[in-house]
């Protein structure tokens, strides 16, 4: 077996040159600098300044095995542990899924228009605790439940909301089965599981392979299960202009807009993501 040459170049060569055939230059580079400074604690800078820095032997093992892990097309996310949601820094693990640039935007759209004091939030189907703590963060002095049927994707919720000096309350229950709030409530929001089983086939390997199922997927007889059983309990526990916010498949965008409709709710909005598909949705309660 060739000998890797263990200068911060000769790791940067090695890198490149194992990633070549599966991901693009700039897939590359922006996979090497993940590796360098997630793992090694490594800026840029460094590498520009002094390239012939050599590394331990400990580091490079853990750079090889992240590679290898790369060619099996695991998620960076999940290699090095963690990753950025709207300026803030989460902890991530198989047992949540990778929170995703369209979420940041469900998040922008509640924090722009939300500016009460004291609101409270229940966020159905946290994992990571993206949306719960981001609201958290910037709602002014919000009360917010981070809920999830995973008691290992809420224990990992409890350590980012640590990790982000946020408070909230987690609570771990089926959204199909129950809804433990007495409480009335301004806001409930959810990305709930959207992606038909039936779609399997069509997706990328890192997704399907890796990201929990019980957080993507849903039955091909009822695509709009949780959008129902959530807007239920919306009916029931929001206050009168309370809102209703959830992310929703592109696919499904007018049967949501309807369901809300004839479930009576009001000011039904549909906003599309950066990539200009229908992803968003509020609906106002009466």
């Amino acid at each position: 077996m060739k000998l890797i040459d263990n200068t911060l170049k000769g790791v940067e060569r090695y890198i490149e040159d194992k990633l070549n055939e599966l991901f693009s230059s700039s897939e590359i580079v922006t996979l090497a600098n993940t590796l360098f400074t997630e793992q090694l604690n490594i800026s840029k800078q460094q590498r520009l300044l002094d390239p012939t820095h050599k590394v331990t032997e400990g580091d490079l093992l853990l750079i090889i095995r992240s590679v290898n892990r790369l060619l099996e097309q695991e998620p960076i996310d999940y290699i090095v542990g963690n990753t950025e949601f709207y300026g803030l820094r989460f902890k991530v693990g198989r047992e949540v899924l990778i929170p995703r640039p369209e979420t940041e935007e469900l998040c922008e759209w509640i924090i722009s228009e939300e500016n009460k004091a004291g609101l409270k939030v229940v966020d159905i189907g946290s994992g990571s605790g993206c949306i719960a703590i981001t609201l958290a963060t910037h709602l002014i002095n919000a009360k917010v439940y981070a809920c999830d049927v995973s008691a290992a994707a809420l224990s990992l919720c409890t350590e980012n909301a640590v990790l982000n000096s946020a408070t909230i309350d987690s609570k771990c229950f089926d959204v199909l089965k129950q809804f433990p709030f007495e409480e009335k409530l301004d806001i409930i929001v959810s990305n709930p599981p959207y992606v038909l089983k039936s779609d399997k086939s069509e997706m990328e390997n890192n997704v399907l392979d890796y990201e929990p199922h019980l957080a993507l997927f849903v039955e091909d007889n009822d695509p709009l299960l949780f959008y129902r059983k959530i807007a239920e309990q919306a009916k029931l526990h929001l206050n009168p202009n309370g809102r209703l916010y959830f992310e929703i498949h592109e696919r499904y965008s007018i049967d949501i807009q309807s369901l809300l409709s004839k479930m009576g709710f009001s000011n039904i909005e549909v906003r599309k993501d950066a990539q200009d598909k229908d992803r968003m949705v509020r609906a106002v309660s009466v």
